[in-house]
């Protein structure tokens, strides 16, 4: 039987009939389409379109910033809580339950990203995280403050696979690499406001020992709901949408965002564009992806995995602890702490700002070993002048801010890594199992380990933890210079070819 052609103006689409005797399959599996989406959206220039997205969906590393932010700076709040009376280990346990939620929420909705959507998981994830925030202000004990940030950082880790995604797919690939950075390094502004909170709401002229903690835990709820609003105007990624059998679907919304950036229709430029023939599907077995990443991509796979493993150490195991660090070793007040987190958050900020450009000119390669590298030695070095106690609040709290100025690009490199280094079909995936892995070996141990070390009262054993995490930075830093890819200025489908490709 002669292949069908469709009408639509944006690709061609070839239908066999099934043989006789074969089975029937469902629509979106015997298709096999001609299509330049991925060219069309890659061929953009930036635009408001492209601001809105970052954002609406940026917003959930602001999210993560300002909670990791208030567990640390109400740490010694939740110690001196008249109805918690929180230890240095419930602290600890409580923020490993978060990361562990962080953890099993990246996987389960990892998976449903890539089988149901990008659009839908990000309302959900958005949904489980401001529930499970204003949740944790009602907290009575020690088992229910743990059980409520388990489910924020459920939602959180969701959020990361469905946004990560998504504009990792709308994003030109030309600004890809930068924007990704700044998105990542958004966290800080979250971390920022946080402070802030913490320094108005834990003020005990304004409100009492057991109220200003939980009052701070519903800044993260308000802002949920203007995020909420805001990713009403976000489309579903076109490029899920070609594979996934909703090729005329894809194609409208390309249009309408072409014809928002450009203001007129781009047809004739986009018939000169490259295309690529795919056959569609509605899911891929967990066998498929397993194979892609364990085996088709195994070198890639090692990549990932070591960044992400060492940045969540690094990052969890220092700034879970952060305000217990300054407390117990240099007698700053609770109340106080978000002073010192504002000028960290901007070390923060400013590195993926002066350095996101340089991945994508001098190239991933480069820039990953660098930054990494340098984080670790910087580490070691302070943490050796902070175990000879040389270091006030102060010149600790600067030291902090020069190592995370390198540290946050590296950290935000580790999620563009395992973001588009694989392909579409278990992209979602992909950046939920690393960051999974990474985080429950690098993040959830690392707040526990360092709040028993902190219980020490030794400053040895600090830094013990400090040189762990600073060798973890270093092994990262080799393998990208080994086996790093150039990613930079190409197309996601240049870097790692879908699954559904017909060659």
């Amino acid at each position: 039987m002669a292949p069908r052609q469709a009408t639509y103006p944006h690709l061609r689409v070839i239908s066999s009939a099934p043989q006789s005797g074969e089975p029937t399959r469902e629509p979106s599996d015997d298709r096999i389409i001609e299509t330049n989406i991925p060219a069309r959206l890659d061929d953009l220039r930036w635009s408001p379109f492209h601001t809105r997205v970052v954002l609406a969906l940026g917003i959930t590393w602001v999210l993560d910033g300002l909670e990791v932010t208030l567990a640390g700076a109400l740490s010694g709040a939740l110690k001196q809580s008249p109805s918690l009376h929180f230890s240095n280990l419930d602290i600890g346990l409580a923020n490993s339950a978060y990361l562990a939620g962080a953890v099993l929420g990246a996987l389960g909705f990892g998976w449903l990203t890539d089988r149901i959507g990008r659009r839908k998981l990000f309302f959900i994830t958005l949904a489980l995280y401001l529930s499970a925030t204003a949740a944790t202000a009602l907290s009575w004990n020690v088992a229910t403050y743990a059980l409520f940030r388990f489910l924020t950082g459920a939602g959180i880790g969701g959020e990361y696979t469905a946004i990560n995604s998504t504009i990792q797919e709308l994003v030109p690939a030309r600004y890809r690499g930068w924007t990704d950075l700044m998105i990542n390094g958004s966290f800080w502004l979250g971390a920022a406001l946080g402070a802030a909170g913490a320094i108005v709401l834990l003020d005990p002229a304004f409100a009492g020992p057991d109220v200003g903690w939980r009052l701070a835990y519903g800044i993260g709820a308000c802002l949920g709901l203007v995020v909420l609003i805001m990713r009403m105007w976000i489309p579903e990624s076109p490029r899920w949408l070609m594979i996934h059998g909703h090729p005329d679907e894809a194609h409208d919304i390309v249009v309408a965002i072409e014809r928002e950036v450009t203001g007129h229709d781009r047809e004739a430029r986009a018939n000169a564009l490259p295309k690529m023939k795919l056959r569609m599907r509605d899911h891929t077995p967990l066998g498929e992806v397993a194979r892609t990443l364990f085996s088709v991509y195994r070198q890639r796979s090692l990549v990932g995995l070591t960044l992400m493993v060492a940045q969540a150490f690094f990052y969890n195991a220092i700034f879970f602890t952060f305000a217990l660090v300054l407390t117990d070793f240099y007698g700053i007040k609770s109340d106080h702490v978000g002073w010192y987190i504002l000028p960290f958050a901007a070390g923060n900020v400013l590195g993926p700002l002066l350095l996101g450009r340089l991945f994508d000119t001098l190239g991933r390669r480069a820039m990953i070993t660098f930054t990494y590298g340098v984080s670790g030695i910087l580490l070691a070095l302070t943490g050796y002048l902070f175990s000879i106690g040389v270091l006030s609040a102060q010149t600790q709290t600067a030291a902090w801010m020069v190592i995370f100025f390198f540290a946050s690009p590296a950290a935000s490199a580790a999620y563009l890594t395992v973001s588009e280094n694989f392909p579409l079909e278990v992209r979602a995936l992909a950046i939920a199992l690393f960051y999974a892995i990474g985080t429950g070996i690098g993040g959830v141990a690392g707040p526990a380990l360092f709040g028993a070390l902190l219980d020490s009262g030794a400053r040895s054993a600090v830094f013990a933890g400090y040189l762990f995490g600073a060798a973890l930075m270093g092994v990262a830093a080799l393998v990208a210079w080994r086996y790093a890819i150039a990613a930079e200025r190409k197309s996601l489908e240049q870097v790692a070819r879908p699954l559904a490709v017909m060659e």
